[in-house]
């Protein structure tokens, strides 16, 4: 369950492969496995209804996570309250996702994986900056991909010739540590590679939810604004490497870069700043350097 906004209780996460293999994991942790019967049809299980079979996937909770608006007082003004409900079940899943990602960071550092987590807002260039960066870099790859629906980006890079899963969260918004380890399952990464994670495109949750990866990298786009970092500080605080991107718009729109650099040091002073366009490869080998530098210091 998101502690934001509880998006993940009650969702049918589904994990899918090239071949048609594919896998659903449900609210209460059941494994579900189809293998190859489908071969996509070129819907990739999508099935033109989201699978909601006809329950919508709220599976009882309504988005009210057992709370009924109380806020966990119940007007006794001067009582000592306890933790409310809603509370207890974040503390919960919250506790169990860490669990999680400390299994999959164990599994990175033995075989000397470097994971990059990749976030950021819907459309500011993840998929295209990842297309490039699979046909470039010089190095072993792979690529958990993450939407609520369709495989429509995991096609685009499967084109480039890395293997690739997708990650489909229904109503969720995030990624979480244990689809990422299905994920890994099916990929299998050779010891050595890299690891990309594309986030889900959302500005609050990913922030929240620890995947296990070596590094966290936030797009930054010139045309959300230069105050996005201000805004979002949740975001940008974990984040250890910030690309601004689409530069080559630059001389296009009303964007002050300084005042957006300002606004990304204010908030996460320790993290590195690249302009990069994926459009005419400015920055690009920087990034590319970033990736191979930290590959080196996470196998050492």
């Amino acid at each position: 369950m998101c502690r934001t906004c509880g998006c993940s209780d009650g969702n049918m996460v589904t994990v899918g492969n090239a071949d048609g293999d594919h896998t659903h994991i449900l609210p209460d942790g059941t494994v579900i496995e189809h293998h190859g019967h489908s071969h996509d049809h070129g819907h990739s299980h999508d099935h033109g209804h989201s699978h909601d079979h006809g329950h919508s996937h709220d599976l009882g909770h309504s988005h009210d996570l057992g709370h009924s608006h109380d806020h966990g007082h119940s007007h006794d003004h001067g009582h000592a309250q306890g933790p409310s409900k809603v509370e207890i079940l974040e503390a919960k899943v919250m506790e169990k996702n860490e669990r999680l990602a400390e299994r999959n960071r164990g599994w990175f550092a033995g075989r000397e994986v470097l994971a990059l987590n990749l976030m950021s807002s819907p459309g500011s260039g993840k998929t295209t900056l990842l297309e490039r960066t699979l046909r470039e870099l010089d190095e072993p790859s792979t690529v958990v991909e993450g939407d609520q629906e369709t495989a429509r980006d995991a096609e685009r890079l499967r084109a480039t010739g890395v293997p690739v899963v997708q990650v489909n969260t229904g109503t969720g918004c995030h990624l979480e540590a244990d689809m990422v380890w299905m994920g890994l399952q099916t990929l299998k990464p050779d010891a050595g590679s890299v690891v990309f994670i594309e986030n889900v495109g959302n500005l609050v949750c990913p922030a929240l939810f620890d995947l296990g990866e070596n590094k966290r990298v936030v797009l930054f786009s010139i045309t959300e604004g230069e105050d996005k970092p201000l805004k979002y500080p949740h975001m940008f605080k974990a984040a250890d490497l910030v690309l601004i991107t689409k530069m080559d718009l630059l001389p296009h729109l009303d964007f002050d870069l300084e005042e957006a650099k300002a606004s990304v040091a204010a908030i996460a002073p320790d993290a590195r700043i690249m302009e990069v366009s994926t459009k005419s490869g400015d920055g690009l080998a920087a990034w590319y350097d970033w990736i191979r530098e930290t590959k080196k210091v996470a196998a050492a």
